[in-house]
Protein backbone atom coordinates (compact mmCIF):
# COMPACT_ATOMS: atom_id res chain seq x y z
CA UNK A 1 0.00 0.00 0.00
CA UNK A 2 1.06 3.44 -1.09
CA UNK A 3 1.34 6.71 1.55
CA UNK A 4 1.45 9.65 -0.30
CA UNK A 5 0.47 12.96 0.30
CA UNK A 6 -1.17 16.09 -2.46
CA UNK A 7 -0.83 19.05 -0.83
CA UNK A 8 -1.23 22.78 -1.72
CA UNK A 9 -0.01 25.77 -0.21
CA UNK A 10 -0.73 29.95 -1.44
CA UNK A 11 2.60 31.75 -1.02
CA UNK A 12 2.46 36.10 -0.99
CA UNK A 13 5.36 36.31 -2.95
CA UNK A 14 5.89 35.42 -7.02
CA UNK A 15 6.84 31.45 -8.51
CA UNK A 16 10.93 32.59 -8.30
CA UNK A 17 11.34 33.95 -5.18
CA UNK A 18 9.40 30.73 -3.84
CA UNK A 19 11.94 28.72 -5.64
CA UNK A 20 14.62 30.75 -4.07
CA UNK A 21 13.52 30.18 -0.53
CA UNK A 22 13.33 26.39 -1.69
CA UNK A 23 16.70 26.13 -3.18
CA UNK A 24 19.18 29.07 -1.44
CA UNK A 25 20.88 26.64 1.65
CA UNK A 26 21.26 30.51 3.37
CA UNK A 27 17.73 31.51 3.15
CA UNK A 28 16.40 28.03 4.08
CA UNK A 29 18.60 28.89 7.23
CA UNK A 30 16.49 32.12 7.89
CA UNK A 31 12.95 31.03 7.38
CA UNK A 32 13.39 27.62 8.92
CA UNK A 33 15.98 28.04 12.08
CA UNK A 34 17.89 25.24 10.90
CA UNK A 35 21.00 24.38 9.35
CA UNK A 36 20.41 23.71 5.41
CA UNK A 37 22.36 22.04 2.64
CA UNK A 38 21.15 22.41 -1.26
CA UNK A 39 23.15 21.66 -3.89
CA UNK A 40 21.60 23.08 -7.01
CA UNK A 41 22.26 20.42 -9.79
CA UNK A 42 20.58 16.73 -9.77
CA UNK A 43 22.02 14.35 -7.70
CA UNK A 44 23.08 17.27 -5.26
CA UNK A 45 23.04 16.70 -2.13
CA UNK A 46 19.77 17.89 0.20
CA UNK A 47 19.59 18.40 3.86
CA UNK A 48 17.27 20.68 6.30
CA UNK A 49 16.61 21.10 9.63
CA UNK A 50 19.85 20.26 11.12
CA UNK A 51 20.07 17.06 9.37
CA UNK A 52 16.94 15.65 10.21
CA UNK A 53 15.73 15.24 6.51
CA UNK A 54 18.77 14.22 3.64
CA UNK A 55 18.01 13.35 0.61
CA UNK A 56 19.42 14.21 -3.60
CA UNK A 57 18.06 16.46 -5.97
CA UNK A 58 15.96 14.69 -8.73
CA UNK A 59 14.98 17.39 -10.28
CA UNK A 60 15.90 21.31 -10.92
CA UNK A 61 13.41 24.15 -12.78
CA UNK A 62 11.96 27.48 -13.18
CA UNK A 63 9.03 26.10 -11.68
CA UNK A 64 9.23 22.63 -10.75
CA UNK A 65 12.05 20.97 -8.02
CA UNK A 66 12.20 16.95 -6.28
CA UNK A 67 14.11 15.18 -4.15
CA UNK A 68 14.55 12.37 -2.18
CA UNK A 69 13.19 12.42 1.19
CA UNK A 70 14.72 10.69 4.22
CA UNK A 71 14.26 11.38 8.05
CA UNK A 72 16.64 10.82 10.54
CA UNK A 73 13.52 9.08 12.30
CA UNK A 74 13.02 6.44 9.87
CA UNK A 75 15.12 3.10 10.58
CA UNK A 76 17.88 2.66 8.54
CA UNK A 77 17.44 1.29 5.30
CA UNK A 78 13.80 3.02 4.83
CA UNK A 79 13.77 3.68 1.21
CA UNK A 80 13.95 7.47 0.55
CA UNK A 81 10.22 9.24 -0.25
CA UNK A 82 10.20 11.76 -2.79
CA UNK A 83 8.76 15.37 -2.66
CA UNK A 84 7.90 17.34 -6.06
CA UNK A 85 6.88 20.55 -6.14
CA UNK A 86 5.05 22.72 -8.98
CA UNK A 87 4.87 26.54 -8.70
CA UNK A 88 2.22 28.19 -9.90
CA UNK A 89 1.50 31.81 -10.24
CA UNK A 90 -1.78 32.78 -8.29
CA UNK A 91 -3.65 35.77 -8.19
CA UNK A 92 -2.10 36.11 -4.33
CA UNK A 93 1.22 35.18 -5.72
CA UNK A 94 2.52 31.30 -5.91
CA UNK A 95 0.21 27.72 -5.61
CA UNK A 96 2.76 25.63 -4.74
CA UNK A 97 1.62 21.95 -5.26
CA UNK A 98 3.72 19.54 -3.18
CA UNK A 99 3.36 15.94 -3.73
CA UNK A 100 5.13 13.65 -1.17
CA UNK A 101 5.21 10.04 -1.77
CA UNK A 102 6.46 6.81 -0.76
CA UNK A 103 5.79 7.18 2.98
CA UNK A 104 7.07 3.85 4.85
CA UNK A 105 3.37 4.11 7.10
CA UNK A 106 0.64 6.17 7.24
CA UNK A 107 1.83 6.91 10.55
CA UNK A 108 4.68 8.92 9.17
CA UNK A 109 2.27 10.09 6.16
CA UNK A 110 0.17 11.78 8.82
CA UNK A 111 2.75 13.33 10.64
CA UNK A 112 3.96 14.97 7.69
CA UNK A 113 0.82 16.14 6.52
CA UNK A 114 1.13 18.72 9.41
CA UNK A 115 4.52 19.13 9.46
CA UNK A 116 4.38 20.49 5.89
CA UNK A 117 2.43 23.02 7.44
CA UNK A 118 3.52 23.48 11.03
CA UNK A 119 7.36 23.21 10.13
CA UNK A 120 7.59 24.34 6.52
CA UNK A 121 5.16 26.49 4.70
CA UNK A 122 3.91 28.44 7.98
CA UNK A 123 7.37 29.69 8.72
CA UNK A 124 7.94 29.82 5.36
CA UNK A 125 4.90 32.51 4.96
CA UNK A 126 5.75 33.97 8.08
CA UNK A 127 9.54 35.42 6.53
CA UNK A 128 8.02 36.19 3.67
CA UNK A 129 5.70 38.67 5.24
CA UNK A 130 8.24 40.05 7.44
CA UNK A 131 11.23 40.00 4.90
CA UNK A 132 9.74 41.05 1.76
CA UNK A 133 7.19 40.39 -1.13
CA UNK A 134 8.76 40.65 -4.21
Amino acid sequence: MAFDLDLEFILPCKPRRVMQLLTDAKLIRKWSGGDAIVENMVGGRFSMFDGWVTGKVLKLGLNDLAYTWISGDWPAGTPASEVHYQLKDHEAGTRALVKHTNFPSEEEMNSHKTGWSEYFFDPMEDYIMAVDRT
